[in-house]
């Protein structure tokens, strides 16, 4: 199982996301009874290095994502820190491009900011889709509103589209869920991972201790994103070596 430790990027500083209400993000100022400089992104990443062991991080230009300057030193700074997945807003290939220049693993392209599926294909054919990452947002088991994306189809079958368009993963993101320690919509999941059997599948939001990671594994995901719980110290070290360990249950091959 993989794990990504989380930074939400805010005005150049890493913030504790709670229930996606980015107008109340507060900046990260203790991790596991470990005092930090607050926001400061780049001790958040070393603590997920140093003492969790994290190779791969996520982070979210929120920054970006709402219409603003990119938040490119942070990004670089993490970059070079671990395998970063960056979220930030975009939504053409030149963006994408201009993104791998800050040194990033994998492009993440949201729901939430994207204009049209024909960006998306022209992004994995640009990039390869294997530097492509599609984020399912949702927000309450529902996905977020974008006319351009989502005709009012279930989240799974924007999956499907995601996956056909070309991207080599798929992230399910529940807003809502994502800091409020309120656990995991595992049928949701459960159906996504039925419908794209062949991409790699991770989820965020929600996920509370060591037991939610289990059962991620056992509807077929293939990681985890995870900030919180590890925040908090209630997905301790051990934790995170356990559920690194895991492997996720073999799916069946969706019909077509």
């Amino acid at each position: 199982m993989r794990v990504l430790g989380v930074l939400d990027l805010l005005n150049g500083r890493a913030v504790h996301a709670r229930a996606g209400d980015r107008a109340h993000y507060r900046p990260v100022q203790v991790i596991a009874g470990a005092r930090i400089e607050p926001g400061d992104a780049q001790a958040v990443a070393r603590i997920y290095q140093d003492h969790y062991g994290l190779t791969e991080l996520y982070a979210a230009d929120l920054d970006a994502i709402t219409g603003q300057p990119s938040q490119d030193r942070v990004v670089r700074d993490l970059a070079v820190l671990g395998d970063l997945w960056l979220d930030a807003g975009v939504s053409s290939i030149a963006q994408a491009r201009r993104a791998l220049t800050l040194g990033i693993a994998h492009v993440i392209v949201g729901l939430e900011t994207l204009r049209s599926w024909d960006a998306l294909r022209d992004i994995c054919a640009g990039l390869g889709g294997d530097r492509v990452a599609f984020s399912l947002d949702l927000r309450d088991g529902k996905l977020l509103p974008n006319g351009a994306i989502a005709d009012g189809g279930p989240a799974h079958s924007v999956a499907t589209r995601a996956a056909r368009a070309g991207a080599s993963a798929i992230l399910v993101i529940d807003l809502q869920k994502v800091g409020a320690r309120t656990g995991l919509d595992l049928e949701l999941i459960d159906q996504v991972r039925n419908a794209v059997p062949d991409v790699t599948l991770l989820a965020g939001g929600g996920v509370r201790r060591f037991d939610d990671v289990c059962r991620l594994a056992e509807v077929g995901c293939d990681g985890v994103l995870v900030a919180t719980a590890i925040h908090d110290g209630t997905l301790d070290a051990p934790d995170v070596m356990a559920a690194r360990a895991l492997g996720r249950r073999p799916q069946p091959r969706a019909t077509r």
